[in-house]
């Protein structure tokens, strides 16, 4: 019981995780429109930013702000350089990609091959006793924190003007437009967002799941598994595709571990061959 407990705890600290990323994802693939291949690549810019400023300075909460704040202006500037791909997928795909390669390889040169973890304060180091077994502290403070962004953005998407001018403007831009909005600085902030959320991932997840050359395209595919599941643009879609990815990932690298890959993507496949929208998606 304990040990199935455990793993209870281990899928809801991953899906926390996953939450953090796939929400900037879903702000930014499904209300924006744009194919965001490079959002992956913000992940591990922002958990390697944190790490160098966490160690310079010896601040956990220094580290996370500018890891935030690096990929929310990386995010300025792809936006800029979307610009001249609105519309068109394929170009998206092919410059989110180049820029995404772009900053693996200058994360490459800079920090190497080698793993770095994210230090922590003391504060959220070592167990705690969790029903009665000890589990570890910063788990279940990423738990804690994936649930108050899932609240705070929650808020603002439903009960902010600012979340109703998106939602708008994904819809009708050109009558927002019309009735005085400026939805191009919306969607630039909304964009930067998203950024911001993967940067706080990147962070985070670099304390448990540390920081190397390839997490980029590991969360990312799995984001991209969360946000088609839970069904692109829906808010609670990523909350419950991030539960589903991340409880049926630890499970199944326990119970089937050669077949790992296939307990997620096979569902996945079955799922948008049945509903292609997802499990929350409204269709386009």
């Amino acid at each position: 019981m304990s040990f199935t407990l455990f793993q209870i705890l281990n899928g809801l600290t991953f899906a926390a995780l996953l939450f953090l990323v796939a929400s900037g994802f879903t702000l930014i693939f499904g209300l924006m429109r744009i194919v965001n291949l490079a959002h992956g690549a913000m992940y591990l810019m922002g958990g390697y930013v944190a790490y160098a400023v966490a160690t310079q300075f010896d601040s956990f909460v220094l580290g996370l702000v500018a890891g935030a704040v690096a990929t929310a202006l990386m995010g300025l500037v792809e936006q800029s350089l979307l610009r001249f791909a609105n519309g068109v997928e394929l170009r998206q795909v092919l410059m989110t990609l180049g820029l995404a390669l772009i900053i693996d390889d200058s994360a490459l040169v800079i920090f190497g091959g080698d793993t770095f973890s994210m230090p922590t304060p003391d504060i959220l180091k070592g167990p705690l006793e969790v029903f009665g077994m000890a589990y570890p502290r910063y788990r279940l403070f990423v738990l804690l924190v994936g649930i108050i962004i899932f609240i705070l953005l929650w808020l603002l998407m439903n009960r902010s003007r600012l979340g109703a001018l998106i939602r708008a403007g994904v819809d009708d831009a050109e009558t927002v437009e019309a009735l005085g909005v400026n939805i191009r600085k919306v969607f630039i902030f909304t964009f930067m967002l998203g950024m911001a959320l993967a940067g706080i991932a990147g962070a985070l997840g670099g304390a448990f799941l540390s920081l190397y050359p390839s997490a980029d395209s590991e969360i990312l595919v799995y984001s991209l598994a969360v946000v088609i599941i839970g069904g692109r643009g829906s808010l609670g879609g990523a909350a419950v595709g991030s539960l589903t990815v991340s409880m049926l990932s630890t499970f199944g690298q326990v119970w089937f571990p050669e077949l790992s890959y296939f307990v997620i993507f096979g569902p996945m496949a079955l799922l948008l061959a049945f509903r292609p929208t997802g499990l929350f998606g409204r269709p386009q």
